[in-house]
C-alpha cells in the first residue's frame, strides 16, 4: 500500500531535472527502440547507409548470425538457443509489374497500372524465407531497411522438430500440426494484420471468419 504522501508524489509533475534521471536510467532495449522509430533522425540512418551497400551485393534471403533490431526481435518472439534462425530477406518495392497487352484493348481494362497484390511486401518475404527453408516455420518478420528499389525484412525461424524447441514452453506450441506453413496461411501478426485480424468489435464485423467467407466485404 502507498501512503498518502508517496500517492501525493506520484501525481506531482515531473521536472526537467527528474526527466533527465530517469532517461539516465533507461534499458539499452529501450534506446534501442527510441533509435529505431525514426531512423532519419538518429545513429541508425548512418548504420543503415553503411550496411545498405553489403545488403544489395547478397542474395535475396540471407541467414544471419543475430537480429540487426535486437529489440523488435525479442519482442516478437526471439530467442538466442538452439532451433531458432533468423534470415534477412529483400524484397522489391512498388506495385506488381505487368506486361503491356500487345493487341487492341479498351484502356480501361488494360489491367497494368495499379494492380498491387492482395498481401503486404512484409508477407511475401515470410513466404520467401519460409520457402528457403522448409523444415522451419515463420515466427514474426520485422522491419530492418529500404532504398528506392527494395525493402529489407528479418524473418525469425524457428525448426518445430528441434528437441530444443520441444522442451520450450514459449515454442512448444509450434510443434503442433496446425502450425505448418504458418507464413502461407497468414498465421504470421503480418499475416493477421493482413486479413484484418487485428482489431476486434465495431468495424470488424466482416472480418471474421474470413474475407472470403464474407463475400470480400470487408472495409
Amino acid at each position: 500500500m502507498y501512503s498518502r504522501r508517496a500517492c501525493s508524489d506520484l501525481a506531482e509533475p515531473i521536472n526537467s531535472k527528474d526527466k533527465q534521471n530517469l532517461s539516465d536510467n533507461m534499458s539499452m532495449y529501450t534506446y534501442v527502440k527510441e533509435a529505431w522509430k525514426v531512423p532519419a533522425n538518429s545513429y541508425v540512418k548512418e548504420l543503415l547507409w553503411a550496411r545498405m551497400q553489403t545488403w544489395r551485393k547478397e542474395p535475396s534471403v540471407v541467414r544471419i548470425e543475430r537480429p540487426t533490431r535486437i529489440d523488435r526481435a525479442r519482442n516478437l518472439g526471439y530467442k538466442a538457443k538452439q532451433g531458432v534462425v533468423v534470415v534477412r530477406v529483400s524484397v522489391r518495392r512498388g506495385g506488381l509489374r505487368k506486361p503491356r497487352p500487345q493487341h487492341s484493348k479498351k484502356p480501361s481494362t488494360l489491367g497494368v497500372n495499379k494492380i498491387t497484390m492482395a498481401k503486404s511486401i512484409q508477407r511475401i518475404a515470410e513466404e520467401r524465407a519460409a520457402k528457403k527453408y522448409p523444415n522451419m516455420e515463420a515466427l514474426n518478420s520485422y522491419w530492418v531497411g529500404q532504398d528506392g528499389k527494395q525493402k529489407w525484412y528479418e524473418v525469425i525461424l524457428i525448426d518445430p522438430c528441434h528437441p530444443s524447441i520441444k522442451n520450450d514452453k514459449t515454442y512448444a506450441w509450434l510443434s503442433n500440426g496446425n502450425q505448418k506453413g504458418r507464413a502461407n496461411r497468414g498465421l504470421t501478426s503480418a499475416g493477421k494484420k493482413g486479413r484484418g485480424l487485428m482489431y476486434k468489435g465495431k468495424g470488424a464485423e466482416k472480418a471474421r471468419p474470413s474475407v472470403r467467407a464474407n463475400g470480400k466485404k470487408t472495409k
